[in-house]
């Protein structure tokens, strides 16, 4: 079996695993775990969006994150920005690359964002254009490719149909989502197949949620087709406010540990990255949603 001698990870706790929690989180702490982050050796990282507060109020102190980092030489800073209002807002905290979303389910299109996936995209297209006359790098988050709360099991043919879609507007990667974490092997195999009608392998990455317990299994099948780009959260941060039960991303200190015991590069030192996670942890209240984390950070308490 052929396999990535190495693997590039986007880390997208500091956005898409914060999302979502109830409380506020300081700017400040969110700006340490940026930080604690790139010193652990994350090349990417997706720091935030420029969404409307009133629908995610975690996001709302967008500007003074950005501009309180300490960007490190070589690390790529990406944000959502969800339409030309947020792109524009976003364009003064100057991103590496701006992240646009569309789903495989017209159902999740529908309920979520109120229009068609074609609809969805066109409104895209605008900022997609503005990104790159700015020079700024643009990637797809492609949600609900295996599995929908709304439409059940999706066909890939559904996934290729948004692949095409982005690739018209001139996006540059995609990511092949597993939303709400119901995809098995094959089943996240043949989403990938599908994105490969319009991207190549080296545009593509792998994002999956861990609600059955299978983001490490469908991770390994990616790689066993040569992906080698895949996004996690630390600590496991972050859940799908659509799937009841949902554990959200997969933790990267889990994907870390699997990968440098298969011999595979990240260019992430797992300790600094297990403390990081510690860190945001702490900051929750809560204990960390990596196994691996929690596995080490016991051992080192053993002596």
């Amino acid at each position: 079996m052929s396999l990535p001698s190495h693997v590039r990870l986007i880390d997208v706790g500091p956005r898409d695993g914060l999302q979502n929690e109830k409380q506020p989180v300081p700017a400040a702490v969110k700006i340490e775990l940026v930080h604690r982050l790139q010193a652990a050796g994350l090349k990417e990282i997706e720091v935030t969006s420029y969404v409307s507060p009133k629908w995610v109020p975690q996001m709302a102190d967008n500007h003074e994150v950005m501009q309180g980092l300490r960007r490190a030489p070589g690390v790529r800073y990406s944000v959502l920005t969800p339409n030309l209002k947020g792109f524009e807002a976003a364009l003064r905290d100057r991103p590496d690359e701006i992240v646009v979303f569309g789903a495989a389910s017209e159902a999740f299109s529908q309920k979520n964002i109120n229009c068609s996936i074609a609809e969805s995209i066109e409104r895209f297209a605008p900022v997609v254009a503005a990104a790159k006359a700015a020079g700024i790098a643009v990637r797809g988050a492609m949600s609900c490719t295996v599995g929908c709360p709304y439409e059940g099991a999706i066909a890939p043919e559904r996934v290729a149909y948004l692949a095409g879609l982005m690739k018209g507007i001139g996006v540059e990667r995609v990511d092949v989502a597993d939303t709400i974490g119901v995809g098995t092997p094959r089943q996240v195999q043949a989403a990938i197949e599908a994105t490969l009608a319009h991207y190549d392998i080296d545009h593509i990455s792998g994002h999956f949620h861990d609600t059955y317990g299978q983001a490490l299994a469908n991770t390994l099948a990616a790689l066993q087709m040569g992906v080698w780009n895949f996004q996690a959260s630390v600590a496991g941060l972050g859940g799908c406010p659509y799937a009841k039960g949902a554990t959200g991303n997969v933790a990267t200190e889990d994907v870390v540990y699997m990968l440098h015991g298969m011999g595979i590069e990240t260019g992430i030192d797992l300790d600094a990255l297990v403390d990081a996670g510690a860190y945001i942890s702490e900051q929750l209240g809560r204990p960390s949603g990596s196994r691996v984390a929690r596995a080490l950070l016991a051992k080192r308490a053993a002596g």
